[in-house]
């Protein structure tokens, strides 16, 4: 039973830019401007005014360089367009401003680190866009061009000294990018729950890595919240416990939810408030309460706004009230 968080006042820290709203792949694309729009103005509300924001720095390219070789972050940036579209597949494509804001995305997610671990905050949440758990080592791909989870917790490593990090995945769709990264990696863990079959095709349960540290629970076509929380209760948490992190990194993706037009799957808010939760019960027993979350997907802008506001509330405490 998920205990009471009613009366904790949590420091939690809202990270996010303005140069988001500038990246654009295109009329009618999903990843667009509006869904940091949207955040933002739910994160408006009376009840979120006394929690702590700050402006998502640039990423540096020693941070990006970590987890992706210099050849992928020169192609990046030759590719942005003067103006117009830089198409680099069917789905994914660079505007004029996509590279500022998915160097707020890297600086953002390292931030939030710096301050989690520093104790400057309770936690964090990063919203901002371009997401990041599609993009592989050396490829972008899936709305996705520079790994913001991973890169988080290599800086958490290399920065703060770091030994195991989680990262859990809820959003919608597997990702692919951050499963690739750290495949071979025994200080990371990976953990998803998605949707399967669906985009990019990756997420089976034999897929385990190197070190035993990958661990997916894939939901089917038609699933709800019953069905997430026994993949969550039966594999991912604990995976999770087992692993003893010092650090928890959410890949906080909202697509899951019923309303989003990308995908089969049936969860509601309150779904993605109860997973918060249980991964900060985890936090709080293994890591020193040490988490952080990262904006991956969600498409539906209504679906999205109402999980941001139940995801944050729970982070800073504020849920039940």
């Amino acid at each position: 039973m998920q205990k009471p968080r009613q009366g904790i006042d949590l420091n939690t820290l809202i990270l996010s830019h303005r140069d988001c709203l500038d990246h654009d792949m295109g009329p009618g694309h999903p990843e667009r401007p509006d869904r940091v729009r949207v955040i933002e103005r739910i994160l408006e509300h009376e009840r979120f005014q006394t929690l702590a924001r700050e402006a998502a720095p640039r990423g540096t390219s020693e941070q990006i360089l970590r987890v992706h070789p210099e050849s992928h972050l020169r192609r990046l940036e030759e590719a942005v367009p003067h103006q117009g579209l830089t198409h680099l597949d069917g789905d994914t494509c660079l505007s004029p401003g996509t590279m500022d804001a998915a160097l707020r995305s890297v600086g953002g997610a390292c931030l939030a680190v710096d301050e989690v671990m520093a104790r400057k905050v309770d936690n964090a949440f990063v919203a901002t866009r371009p997401p990041g758990h599609h993009a592989e080592t050396a490829t972008a791909m899936g709305f996705c061009f520079f790994n913001n989870a991973a890169i988080a917790a290599r800086h958490a490593r290399a920065v703060h000294g770091v030994e195991r990090v989680a990262i859990m995945d809820f959003d919608v769709h597997h990702g692919n990018g951050t499963q690739d990264i750290f495949w071979n990696d025994p200080h990371v863990l990976y953990a998803s729950t998605h949707e399967m079959p669906l985009y990019p095709g990756t997420g089976a349960l034999n897929e385990t890595g190197e070190h035993n540290n990958i661990c997916n629970a894939p939901l089917s076509a038609g699933d709800d919240g019953v069905h997430f929380k026994q993949a969550m209760n039966t594999r991912i948490l604990p995976a999770i416990e087992a692993f003893s992190p010092d650090l928890i990194i959410i890949s906080a993706g909202f697509d899951a939810h019923a309303r989003d037009p990308l995908a089969n799957i049936n969860l509601v808010e309150s779904d993605f408030a109860w997973a918060t939760g249980k991964l900060m019960d985890i936090a709080e027993k293994k890591s020193s309460g040490r988490i952080l979350s990262l904006l991956e997907g969600g498409y539906d802008l209504e679906g999205l706004s109402r999980s941001v506001a139940a995801h944050v509330m729970m982070l800073s405490g504020m849920a039940g009230r």
